[in-house]
């Protein structure tokens, strides 16, 4: 694994001011995003899943949609997230979970602390020179890495309609979840599974998901209700979103790779 960013062609500063736009709206993240599928969790545990006990660490955890779905398989789950209003979601949601402030790049925990460190929707955001090694620090030996990005499904043609009506012009999802998964000196080559998933969605509760991504959240007031606006005019007119309820079909993309 090696290199930073992992987005395609964006500047360090836009890179900074995306990556810290969520707290602003960490309610409407924790209320409108989606969670993981069990078999992407599993999956992304599996080389490890019979340690006893197993210690993860859901790390850039947000307000906790992939620690709730650890929950369910792992007793042993440490939650670490930078931004305050966001650690604040997760420990109202969860309040029996360790969560730390902290960043990838500085994790709070000792050396060979956990046995996996999992990573929902967070990856693309770390200096990955910084945290390769500092993830590689904190896992046990022959402990496992693993990303997890929900990926609206836009092979179905209203999905994609609907990714272009929400482009904007600082729109950029060129982000490749694989290319941190290179084989280097921390961790070896990385294995790539995807999971279908999907989220009961209306009309509102869409346009408001789309309006917790952060090309949305750093647009100016104005040009973000105009985007917000067609969105509910698309989904209001398409067949497949205009009756009420629909599912948002989505693709989960899990890469893992073991502690070199």
């Amino acid at each position: 694994m090696s290199g930073s960013p992992t987005f395609d062609d964006v500047d360090p500063e836009t890179l900074a001011r995306r990556a810290s736009s969520f707290g602003g709206q960490a309610a409407a993240y924790a209320r409108e995003r989606p969670d993981y599928p069990d078999d992407a969790v599993l999956w992304a545990l599996g080389p490890v899943r019979e340690r006893a006990p197993l210690r993860v660490l859901d790390l850039g955890a947000g307000t906790g949609k992939l620690t709730g779905v650890l929950l369910r398989h792992v007793a042993d789950v440490v939650a670490v997230e930078p931004d305050a209003a966001m650690l604040a979601q997760l420990r109202d949601r969860l309040p029996g979970v360790r969560a730390l402030p902290g960043t990838a790049e500085e994790i709070p925990l000792a050396d060979g602390a956990v046995d996996a460190i999992l990573v929902g929707q967070a990856m693309h955001w770390f200096d990955l020179d910084r945290a390769l090694p500092e993830m590689a620090r904190v896992l046990a030996p022959g402990g496992v890495l693993a990303g997890l990005w929900n990926l609206d499904d836009d092979r179905v043609p209203w999905v994609s309609g609907l990714k272009r009506v929400a482009a904007s012009t600082v729109s950029f999802r060129r982000w490749r979840p694989a290319a941190a998964f290179l084989p280097g000196p921390h961790f070896g080559a990385g294995e790539r599974a995807e999971f279908a998933h999907g989220q009961r969605r209306t009309a509102e509760s869409m346009a408001a998901t789309i309006a917790t991504h952060s090309h949305v959240l750093t647009l100016p007031e104005t040009e973000r209700a105009e985007l917000l606006a067609r969105v509910l005019d698309y989904l209001r007119a398409t067949p497949e979103t205009a009756g009420g309820e629909f599912e948002l079909p989505i693709t989960t993309v899990v890469v893992r790779a073991p502690r070199g």
